[in-house]
């Protein structure tokens, strides 16, 4: 499978980058899809090697071009800038624009739980995506990460960190599975390359579980400054998106139960990152220093 060319949807964001990375690390040939091409992120794929080509999800003919030629897809969908309608909207489009262009593989990133009810809007859109994969007749893998270590570098986690607060709306001893881009990478970059063994299987995906009193310590340890965990109320979340305090509702009761042990154990290849590992490996004088950004939402 070295000599593979490899679609990457996403490859200027977070898991799409992280997923290039690992397949040009891994000897594939990788086809970047990006709605920007001659940006900054997409330049630095291409100094990697990448093939850079323009792709939109609401533009099936770019599309379809994108995936003319290529074996497998790495495929990420999002309903942050847009809402969940697009996402399924756009999912649906990319799976369909895959079948016609007969791919071999589909590995597919959706979120811990996406397949369980959860109700949280942005895991139910996911999983409507996930079932019109499983119904198109491809042979695909199925991707659940945990919650993101990522996002406790940005976001309204930088801003509280500044001020030495671990703003979470989670109370102190509830545990959370954690997981960061580079180990979802890695994760599909395998997937990809042990198509047979993947086949057909969804797996859920975290490298940590700590509960936000152990984050804020773990942060206080990389960051070098204290940082302690305070509790934001649901209504805030709520104040500023219905979908995140479902999300962090869930997070708080029933909870996020990946068998991190159990991964570790079966696929220690991907060199899974504990959140200590993670944030030990942040530039965290220049994060803290850097000017603050608007708030967005947290991803799960």
């Amino acid at each position: 499978m070295s000599t593979s060319t490899i679609a990457v949807t996403g490859a200027t964001g977070a898991q799409g980058g992280a997923a290039a990375r690992a397949l040009i690390a891994s000897g594939h040939r990788v086809r970047a899809l990006t709605r920007d091409p001659a940006g900054p992120a997409a330049e630095a794929l291409r100094a990697l090697g990448a093939d850079v080509r323009r792709a939109d999800f609401d533009d099936r003919a770019s599309l379809d071009a994108a995936l003319a030629g290529a074996d497998a897809l790495f495929a990420v969908t999002t309903p942050f800038g847009t809402d969940v309608d697009a996402e399924v909207r756009q999912g649906r489009a990319l799976v369909d624009a895959a079948v016609a262009a007969r791919l071999g593989h589909v590995v597919l990133t959706s979120a811990a739980h996406a397949d369980r009810g959860t109700g949280i809007p942005h895991y139910e859109s996911k999983f409507l995506v996930e079932r019109h994969l499983y119904a198109s007749g491809l042979t695909w893998t199925v991707i659940g990460p945990a919650a993101f270590m990522d996002n406790y570098a940005s976001g309204w986690t930088l801003e509280g960190l500044r001020e030495g607060s671990f703003a979470w709306p989670m109370p102190g001893g509830q545990p959370l599975a954690l997981v960061c881009a580079r180990d979802i990478g890695a994760f599909a970059a395998l997937a990809l390359r042990r198509r047979a063994a993947f086949a057909g299987r969804r797996v859920d995906i975290a490298a940590d579980a700590l509960d936000p009193a152990a984050i804020a310590a773990a942060l206080t340890h990389a960051a070098g400054r204290p940082v302690a965990h305070h509790e934001v109320p649901l209504e805030v979340v709520r104040g500023y998106s219905e979908d995140l305090a479902a999300m962090f509702a869930y997070f708080a009761s029933a909870g996020l139960d990946v068998d991190v042990a159990a991964l570790r154990r079966e696929f220690p290849e991907v060199g899974w990152q504990s959140f200590a590992d993670w944030a030990a490996a942040q530039d965290w004088p220049a994060l803290l220093s850097a000017p603050p950004a608007a708030r967005p939402g947290a991803k799960g």
